[in-house]
Order: structure tokens, then C-alpha cells, then sequence
């Protein structure tokens, strides 16, 4: 049995069978909140010195002369945020004893990269909320906005160049590359219900899932980590970041605007068919199949309530949780290759933690 206690915010893992294998015996249908109680705080109280020293060099970071990226840049970067992927360099570094000052600077890099990507998100998709606030596009315009994303873009690849390994500019510029691929397939996709799973799953590897993995990986590189080891970490990440994205998806479905921190049923309104819905494509009933073809086709969510009845009913959203499940799965296989401790332990908890979240 897995065994955990909060003692002054911090999680403590005790017992001989505080290890992989006892992550593994969690019943997928339980989440691993119900066994240890944890929350975001508590499992990344390891690193709370370190996430302190990330957000301070953000925010030295973000500094310009031109003082609308300032404002704008601060409004995104100040809402807060699960901070999951400079999360993910920490606890990956510590997994590995790796106390190089580079690893903050990569999480650094890792959160500008992402925050370029949801600035330059909320523009194609026309949204007006995220994380329980106005977007900045809804705020200051699209263009600003634009130019704000490609200014942090820029900001990333500086601090790449002063950590001087070309192993980490290589990682970073084929994972940036594959994010922009990803948004444009996406793009592609929306108002098609013709899209396949496979489909789709190549979209979120490409969008979501690379930068865990690069997040990983990086922390690998910069502790100098054998070749092995620094695929299993990136193993760990890409896998983390498809559960992560499969469990938003089944949220979309089954969440509340107040949790999410948008709207639900956004996915729909902007025509894009996520698992869920294509789940109900391939199996629902014949009015659940043109419901969401009709949604999908006129980005249009006036029917929202009628389909998250159809997603549920058909077993499309089990469906999607089941598969955020099995990536959980593999992510905390793939932490086998590393040395066995609490840093590691925690990853494997982070990992559970993703598939239980209501936000």
C-alpha cells in the first residue's frame, strides 16, 4: 500500500513500497487523490525554492522598455497558472541531483514558450477567457497580443544562447517547430468532422505534449545524464502532456466555467472536434452523430447541453479518461530508467495527479 502524509505542506512518501510499482497498483478508475489527498501545492513542495527562483527570473525576464509588452506580458504571466512545465524541468533536475543554476533559466524558457503559444492561441481562437480572466487579445487587441507572443518566442531563444549548449537550441527549436506544426494541423482540422483520432492525436502530440517532453528532456541534457536516461524522461513528458490535454478535453464535457477558468463547451463553439466528440461520431446514435457534425461544421455550441448528454451517454467521455489513463500509465513506466527516490516518486505522483484534476 502507498502510504502519504502532509507534514508542513510538505509530502512525505514512507514505507518499502513507496516506489513505481505502487503507483502502478492504483485502480485507473481511482484517483490517486483519494489514496493520498494530495493537491498541486503539496506535490511540488519539493521544489517550492526553486518554482520562488523561477518566477523571479520570469519576471526579470519579461522586463522591457516598450511598455505595453510590460503590461500585457504581465497580465498573462501574473495570472498565475499551474506553472506544470517549469514544474516538470525542477522535479525532473532533482530526480537527477542536478543543482546547475541552468535549470532555472530552462524552466524559464519553457514557461516563455508556453505563454507565447496560449497568447497567440486565444487570437486564432477568438477567445475572451482564460484562467478565470480576460484574455489579453479580448483586452488589448489581437495585434498586440501577436507581437507580445513573438516577443516572448524571441526573449526564449536569448536565454537559450546564454546557456551555450547546442543540444538544448536544437531540442527547443525542433520542439517549437512542432508546436507551430501542430497549431496549424489544428487549424486545418476545425469545422471538419471528418477528423480521425489518429488525427487528433497527432495534433495534441505536436501542440501539447512535445514541450512536456522538451521540459523533461532539458533537465536531462543539463545535468549531463546518459542517452537513456534522457529519453526516459522525455518519454515521461510527452506521455504526461497527452494524459494532460485528454483529461482537458473530457473536462470541456464535464467541467464548470468556475473550476476551468472558461467557458465550457468552448471547444465546441470554435468547430474543433477533440476526442470527445469524435467518439460520438464513431458511436453515438444517429441524432448524436448529426448533432455534432452540425456543431462542428458551424462551430456552434447553441446545442451544447444535448451533446454533453451525447458524449456522456455514448461513452465518449469514459472513453477519452480511458485513454488519458493508459498515457498516465506510460509516463510512469517510463520513470523505471531513473534512480529510484522521492524526486522520482513525485514525478510518478504528478503523473496520477494529472487524470484526477477538476481544472
Amino acid at each position: 500500500m502507498l502510504w502519504a502524509m502532509r507534514t508542513r505542506g510538505v509530502l512525505t512518501l514512507y514505507g518499502k513500497a513507496a516506489s513505481i510499482a505502487a503507483f502502478r497498483k492504483i485502480d485507473p478508475a481511482t484517483s490517486l487523490m483519494a489514496h493520498c489527498r494530495m493537491d498541486a501545492n503539496t506535490l511540488l513542495a519539493p521544489i517550492a525554492d526553486d518554482m520562488r527562483a523561477i518566477d523571479a527570473l520570469i519576471r526579470e525576464e519579461l522586463n522591457s522598455d516598450v511598455v505595453l509588452i510590460n503590461q500585457l506580458g504581465e497580465h498573462i504571466i501574473g495570472a498565475g497558472g499551474k506553472r506544470l512545465r517549469p514544474a516538470l524541468v525542477a522535479l525532473a533536475a532533482k530526480a537527477l541531483a542536478c543543482e546547475s543554476p541552468h535549470i532555472v533559466t530552462g524552466a524559464a524558457i519553457i514557461e516563455f514558450i508556453h505563454t507565447a503559444t496560449l497568447l497567440h492561441d486565444d487570437v486564432v481562437d477568438e477567445s475572451a477567457l482564460r484562467r478565470g480572466r480576460e484574455t489579453a487579445n479580448a483586452l488589448w487587441g489581437n495585434a498586440a497580443s501577436v507581437l507580445t507572443g513573438d516577443f516572448l518566442y524571441s526573449r526564449a531563444f536569448q536565454m537559450m544562447v546564454r546557456l551555450d549548449s547546442m543540444p538544448v537550441m536544437q531540442l527547443l527549436a525542433e520542439t517549437t517547430n512542432a508546436i507551430a506544426e501542430g497549431e496549424v494541423l489544428q487549424l486545418m482540422n476545425i469545422g471538419d468532422p471528418e477528423v480521425t483520432e489518429a488525427r487528433y492525436m497527432d495534433v495534441i502530440d505536436r501542440k501539447t505534449a512535445r514541450l512536456f517532453g522538451a521540459a523533461t528532456q532539458m533537465a536531462a541534457i543539463i545535468a549531463g545524464a546518459e542517452d537513456k536516461t534522457a529519453q526516459a524522461l522525455h518519454d515521461y513528458g510527452r506521455a504526461l502532456g497527452v494524459a494532460f490535454q485528454l483529461i482537458d478535453d473530457a473536462l470541456d464535457y464535464s467541467g464548470s466555467a468556475t473550476e476551468l477558468g472558461k467557458n465550457v463547451g468552448d471547444d465546441l463553439a470554435e468547430g474543433k472536434p477533440t476526442l470527445p466528440l469524435i467518439q460520438v461520431l464513431k458511436h453515438g446514435t444517429g441524432a448524436a452523430q448529426q448533432r455534432v457534425r452540425n456543431a462542428i461544421e458551424n462551430s456552434s455550441a447553441e446545442e451544447l447541453s444535448a451533446i454533453v448528454e451525447d458524449v456522456q451517454d455514448c461513452g465518449a467521455l469514459d472513453y477519452t479518461v480511458a485513454q488519458a489513463h493508459a498515457a498516465r500509465d506510460r509516463a510512469i513506466a517510463a520513470l523505471d530508467a531513473l534512480p529510484a527516490g522521492p524526486a522520482r516518486d513525485h514525478l510518478a505522483a504528478l503523473a496520477a495527479f494529472s487524470v484526477s484534476r477538476s481544472a
